[in-house]
């Protein structure tokens, strides 16, 4: 058996009408991909807009690229850095007190490639409360990092994070537990 993409059909995934998505490109490009606008404020406001959920004190660094704000939940006092891709073709759920470093990406879609049409498989991300993905870290639909986990920078994880565990490399494996010491 081959490869076969002319074959290839998800009319089964509807993330929105046509034109909600045309519009929320145009918003996306001109407020969040835009290297002008470094106003963290004007980037949840349009967020917010398009059904994202944003908590209190969240930092939204430039360039970053959300797919669907509407699957999009974001915890208070968060910080999503420069260059992030949030490809969420289904919910991705950020904790409180959670970073998202430069470059990381959050892909919830992949493709089945034991199918001949290539199916498309989405899955859900949830960073708990305190996780931290570092920078160009890459997480993968269906996975969960736990209270405080860490995925070190230039990461990858296709399964889910420890609480209070320091994960590295690709495919990521558990290095060292993380102790936080007081202030």
């Amino acid at each position: 058996m081959k490869t076969e993409l002319a074959s290839f059909n998800n009319d089964w995934y509807k993330p929105g009408s046509k034109v909600k998505r045309a519009v929320w490109y145009c918003f996306n490009a001109a407020f969040l991909l835009n290297p002008m606008n470094p106003f963290s404020g004007l980037k949840k406001f349009v967020l917010r807009l398009f059904g994202a959920k944003i908590g209190k004190g969240v930092v939204l660094k430039q360039r970053i690229n959300v797919k669907y704000p509407w699957f999009l939940e974001i915890g208070d006092h968060s910080w999503i850095g420069e260059d992030v891709w949030i490809d969420n073709l289904t919910h991705v759920k950020i904790g409180s007190n959670c970073c998202v470093s430069q470059g990381a990406l959050l892909l919830c879609g992949n493709h089945n490639y034991k199918k001949s049409s290539f199916d498309l498989m989405v899955g859900e991300i949830t960073m708990e409360e305190g996780s931290w993905v570092g920078a160009k870290a890459i997480v993968t639909g269906g996975v969960t990092c736990a209270s405080h986990s860490i995925l070190s920078a230039g990461s990858v994880t296709s399964k889910n994070l420890d609480a209070y565990q320091i994960y590295r490399g690709n495919p990521a494996i558990k290095v060292i537990e993380r102790k936080i010491e007081a202030k």
